[in-house]
């Protein structure tokens, strides 16, 4: 048992408070038991010597033996029968004659000592009432209780009732019960303890269970279970803690989930803040120059700088800028229509190697006048693939021009058509440098340029891939970039419609 626990505590006040109890009682018992006794037995003498005066009158010279024998087995008492002036009238003689003598010796020494006795005589002549007292017998040494009670007939004194009671027996049996008493008393001491061990483990088991789950709970450790499983108020205080211990672990596991996906919000809303000042900043930087050089030239014009051919080629870059403005804002409006997570695809099928070689003759133009060479490769011409026509057109414009811009003079672009179980596999390849391994995936974000020189020629607006990539995952394609043998090659995919 611990030093301050709760079970050394209940054994310890069990123990004191029994142990105290059964001393008490002990000592009350030994101290006051043979007082309680003669009380008692002087009450129940009254009684009964009341009850045998009671039908005195109705005795006759035989009966009237008969009742005082019956009277002396029931109370273990002497008792004779005295005139008014004391002289013996009536007593009941025993069998055994050594008892006679012995017996009828003690009662003549307290009548004669009643007699002797002024104040007990005449207080019972006088009164005419019952008195009791207590008779030492000289030569035995022993107490004796002494009853005389006066027979009133018309009220005067006919007879006087004397009762003799040995009070030896009760005295022997408080010695005896004195020395049963250590005997007891070390019994209830080891009894005391044995059963306050127990009764202190019983109590203090399930509390000590209780503490230990609350413990844990302090400690946010909600698996543990308290395994008490009485019905009584301890049982149900265990039933609230386990229920307690069950709310709070899921509160918990609510509150971490909850934490986490505000952790994961907040991440996105810094992300999302992040590319906002990005974005305004790319903006920024996308119109500075557009909008410089068209506000240059239109001074120049206005203060009449260019003449002859130079005002046509002043007009040309400031339409030419414009263009480049509007296309600018064409892909940002488009972009933010694709990101919103409303957009609606319309979805139909098409030939796609039909469809490819429509857009590869819009940009024959372009192929001869950088005198690239651009191929399709496919080995069947007639599949049907499902998707948004105007949308995966848009993919391939921007891939087309995107692999025209980066393939040098005199190299080939190479588009591939090929099917791979339901899928098909679209693959666009430029010859040319090659893309670095940082750049592989930052590409596909907004204004992000692997062309850091600036020059307008190769780096575009910087929206199209990011609004390849979003057109592709509306579609649930598979796609991306990587560096071949000799160039750079994009892919992705779209369901091909069978039957």
């Amino acid at each position: 048992m611990k030093k301050n626990g709760i079970t050394l505590k209940l054994f310890t006040i069990t123990v004191v408070f029994l142990f105290m109890f059964i001393s008490a009682v002990i000592f009350i018992q030994s101290l006051f038991f043979e007082k309680f006794y003669v009380t008692q037995k002087t009450k129940e003498l009254k009684s009964n010597v009341e009850n045998f005066k009671s039908n005195y009158t109705n005795y006759n010279s035989n009966s009237i033996f008969n009742a005082m024998s019956d009277f002396e087995d029931k109370n273990n008492a002497k008792i004779a029968i005295l005139e008014s002036n004391g002289t013996l009238k009536l007593i009941q003689q025993p069998i055994v004659k050594e008892k006679q003598s012995r017996s009828s010796e003690i009662m003549m020494l307290a009548i004669n000592n009643w007699i002797s006795s002024p104040e007990n005589y005449f207080d019972v002549l006088s009164t005419k009432k019952t008195i009791v007292y207590t008779l030492k017998n000289p030569s035995l040494n022993t107490d004796n209780l002494v009853l005389v009670s006066p027979v009133m007939v018309d009220g005067e004194i006919q007879d006087i009732v004397f009762v003799l009671s040995t009070l030896q027996p009760v005295g022997e049996a408080t010695s005896v019960t004195r020395k049963y008493y250590v005997y007891v008393y070390i019994a209830a001491v080891i009894l005391i303890a044995i059963l306050s061990l127990i009764y202190s483990k019983m109590i203090s088991k399930p509390l000590i269970s209780l503490n230990s789950t609350a413990s844990k709970i302090s400690e946010l450790d909600f698996s543990a279970k308290c395994q008490v499983n009485s019905n009584d108020e301890i049982g149900s205080l265990g039933k609230t803690l386990n229920f307690l211990s069950e709310k709070l672990g899921l509160t918990l596991n609510e509150l971490k989930t909850a934490n986490e996906k505000l952790k994961i919000d907040i991440e996105k809303e810094k992300h999302l803040e992040k590319m906002r000042k990005e974005f305004i900043a790319s903006v920024s930087h996308e119109l500075k120059t557009p909008i410089s050089l068209i506000e240059g030239y239109a001074e120049g014009l206005k203060d009449g700088i260019p003449q002859g051919e130079d005002v046509a080629y002043y007009l040309d870059v400031i339409i030419d800028e414009s263009k480049n403005m509007n296309s600018l804002v064409c892909d940002m409006l488009d972009l933010s229509q694709l990101e919103s997570g409303n957009f609606k695809l319309n979805m139909s099928a098409f030939n796609i190697f039909e469809f490819t070689n429509s857009i590869y003759k819009k940009h024959l133009k372009s192929i001869n006048d950088k005198q690239i060479e651009l191929n399709i490769l496919s080995t069947m011409q007639n599949i049907m693939v499902y998707g948004d026509p105007y949308r995966i057109e848009e993919v391939i414009n921007n891939l087309i021009s995107n692999a025209i811009r980066h393939t040098p003079i005199d190299k080939s672009i190479v588009i591939s058509l090929k099917v791979q179980e339901n899928i098909m596999l679209i693959e666009i390849e430029n010859e040319g440098s090659f893309i670095e391994n940082e750049d592989l995936n930052r590409i596909w974000d907004k204004f992000y340029k692997v062309d850091k020189s600036g020059n307008k020629h190769l780096g575009g607006t910087g929206l199209g891939l990011a609004i390849v990539k979003n057109i592709l995952v509306l579609h649930k394609s598979d796609f991306g970039v990587l560096n071949t043998n000799t160039g750079v090659c994009f892919y992705f995919t779209l369901d091909i419609i069978t039957g």
